[in-house]
């Protein structure tokens, strides 16, 4: 098995407010996804939320604050999951909540270095 990381990506101008209740079922749905790859012990680390706002470092020790305005999706969070192969990955995303509110998913096979 390999380990993917699951990139959440979001347009914070367009993402449903809703009402608390409709805030805490959006919460179990995500739990109820998450939880369902941990049942088939496929989850290596739940990941976080992310805040919409933050700094980039560029060369020159230029620091502005990010992420990049030109861009219409922000990182909404991350998740690690394993899977056997990217397309496994990619059928474990295909349920992320996120792209029920218009965002997207992006799997990625972390690399392990090797001495």
């Amino acid at each position: 098995m390999k380990d993917f990381l699951l990139v959440f990506r979001m347009d914070y101008d367009t993402m449903p407010k809703g009402s608390p209740e409709e805030m805490q079922a959006r919460t179990k749905t995500w739990m109820d996804w998450i939880g369902g790859i941990a049942a088939q012990n496929k989850l290596t680390d739940r990941g976080n939320r992310l805040f919409p706002t933050g700094k980039v470092v560029k060369p020159g020790k230029v620091i502005t604050d990010g992420p990049y305005t030109e861009i219409k999706e922000s990182i909404a969070g991350y998740s690690i999951v394993k899977a056997g192969s990217i397309e496994e990955a990619t059928e474990l995303a295909e349920g992320c909540p996120v792209l029920k509110l218009g965002g997207n998913v992006e799997v990625r096979e972390i690399s392990v270095l090797v001495n």
